[in-house]
């Protein structure tokens, strides 16, 4: 199978290309650039810039995803995550980090932020039912098979 080509445009010459950490990894990550530090206040979400734009192929996404160990450690995530970045956007690669940490976060240039994972995106035609089929679950939602 031939690999997926996705090109990122460099906005500042400081940007890291994103890279996987190991061979077997899904995501790629996603750096920091900044021209300094920044402090990420408890509670707080701000949009961290990567120094990228990039073109996704026509049935692709890209998702932006959380790191797990900032997760864990510093309570960080991606606020919108995974936040999806569509084919057709050309725009700035920014991740929307939020601290909901106790301990204000200092997120320096270079450093891991995000990971994004390209997924294919199937086509699919929506179309308006009268009825829809029977199911064993029916119309059970939020917690019916169990916390």
């Amino acid at each position: 199978m031939k690999p997926l080509e996705i090109s990122f445009r460099r906005l500042n010459p400081q940007a890291i290309l994103p890279k996987k950490s190991t061979a077997g990894a899904s995501g790629f990550d996603l750096y920091a650039c900044l021209d300094e530090g920044m402090d990420l206040a408890p509670q707080s979400v701000t949009l961290i810039p990567t120094g990228w734009s990039l073109e996704i192929p026509e049935g692709y996404e890209g998702q932006v995803r959380a790191r797990s160990g900032l997760a864990m450690r510093h309570g960080l995530f991606v606020i919108n995550g995974p936040g999806t970045i569509d084919s057709d956007y050309r725009g700035p690669l920014g991740i929307l980090l939020a601290n909901f940490g106790s301990e204000p976060y200092k997120v320096e240039s270079g450093a891991r932020i995000a990971q994004i994972v390209f997924c294919q995106v199937p086509q699919v035609v929506v179309k308006e039912a009268d009825s829809l089929s029977v199911s064993e679950r029916g119309e059970g939602g939020f917690g019916h098979t169990g916390i």
